[in-house]
């Protein structure tokens, strides 16, 4: 059975990897350290960029897989990462493939395991590397952006969803109990309010089962097949979210596309890949119903051209790459085109949900306050009739 020439590279000991009697030294136990301590590897999306980046550069400086692993081994931070290096150092010294060995991990995604399997066919371990750290590096920065851009409105929502259940739980009963005394008659806000105020604080462990009933039963509906579809779909329709959404989507899957394509995975296990990474629903029907398009001898083009995500300039620009030979190509441009649109949309919304929430702010918590001196008005209109 042939081997790929990265995986005989792999399999070259070390200098100093071995001891006199050919036995490699056990570090920390691998495996069975593992499952012993438990230790779960914590290393986030950019570290594992940054793992990616240090072994592109040191397997196109020409250094030994295994020499790579144990300098990236002993380098790494986090404990359950070191152990996962430790055990993958195992595999390949024991004659497995780079690809298999990582596979074992969940921390190393099918992008990544599936990249690095075309990396040792192809001989081009380095440039896949490579390739990988730059898509990595690339898909880390579009979180960062969009995390910025939810961190302010999320941070205000729970400002102004704590401000409204303090002033309804602490403030308005003591006004209830005067508006009783006075027995004067309420207009229908103060009322509203001082139900909802009731409600809160005689019955809050109803309340909250009612509402973390709620949120589990969509988490179940969100779950199902029909009901995880009809939420993809209703979020790519949600105003200003709804677009931002669709580029992020568009993005990922040209960027993940391309990125699969240019490191020699067949079309077919690129397309089963980008549909089972997609994140959303609808993406992956897409992707799903076009895999299926091309296994029958059709084009890629015309079953993303049916799906709502997918606008006429992409799938132009899908069918003239396919025609062409240069699919990777324009996957690229149009990764790169909706990146830039993100940013513009990011930066826009940052400016834009600053005055909004600040304006939704001031109108429950005017409205709340403008209910209580509602009747106190009414009774001064009272007196001064009088």
């Amino acid at each position: 059975m042939a081997t790929s020439p990265a995986a005989q590279e792999a399999t070259r000991p070390a200098a100093g990897a071995t001891k006199p009697g050919g036995k490699a030294p056990a570090k920390g136990g691998g495996l069975l350290s593992m499952q012993i301590g438990g230790n779960k590897p914590r290393i986030g999306g950019e570290g594992l960029a940054i793992f990616t980046r240090q072994f592109s550069t040191m397997i196109g400086a020409g250094i030994p897989v295994l020499e790579c692993l144990d300098i990236l081994e002993e380098q790494a931070e986090d404990p359950g990462f070191k152990t996962v290096c430790q055990t993958i150092i195992e595999d390949v010294r024991s004659g497995s493939d780079l690809s298999q060995a990582m596979g074992k991990h969940p921390v190393f995604d099918r992008i990544y395991v599936n990249m690095i399997k075309a990396g040792e066919a192809s001989g081009q371990l380095d440039t896949i590397l490579k390739r990988l750290a730059e898509y990595m590096e690339a898909t880390e920065q579009l979180k960062r952006e969009i995390k910025g851009a939810m961190t302010y409105p999320v941070v205000s929502l729970v400002m102004i969803l704590g401000i409204t259940i303090f002033l309804l739980v602490f403030i308005i009963p003591k006004f209830q109990g005067i508006f009783e005394a006075l027995r004067v008659d309420l207009p229908l806000p103060t009322i509203i309010v001082l139900g909802i105020s009731s409600l809160i604080t005689t019955y809050y462990l109803h309340t909250l089962m009612i509402i973390a009933g709620i949120v589990m039963l969509i988490k179940w509906w969100k779950s199902t097949d029909s009901g995880g579809y009809t939420w993809d779909r209703l979020m790519l329709k949600m105003p200003v979210f709804g677009e931002l959404m669709q580029k992020i989507a568009l993005s990922r899957f040209s960027k993940t596309f391309a990125t699969l394509l240019r490191s020699g995975v067949p079309i077919l296990g690129a397309l089963e890949i980008v549909s089972a990474t997609a994140g959303n629903r609808v993406v992956e029907e897409a992707v799903n119903n076009a895999r299926e398009s091309i296994r029958q001898g059709e084009n890629l083009a015309k079953p993303l051209a049916d799906s709502p995500v997918f606008p006429p300039m992409v799938v132009r620009m899908i069918a003239i790459g396919e025609k062409s030979g240069a699919l990777e190509q324009l996957l690229e441009k149009i990764s790169e085109f909706y990146d830039q649109q993100v940013e513009a949309m990011v930066e826009s919304l940052t400016s834009l949900i600053e005055p909004l929430m600040i304006g939704v702010m001031g109108l429950i918590v005017g409205g709340i306050v403008l209910s209580v001196f509602l009747p106190i008005f009414k009774i001064q209109e009272a007196l001064r009739r009088k």
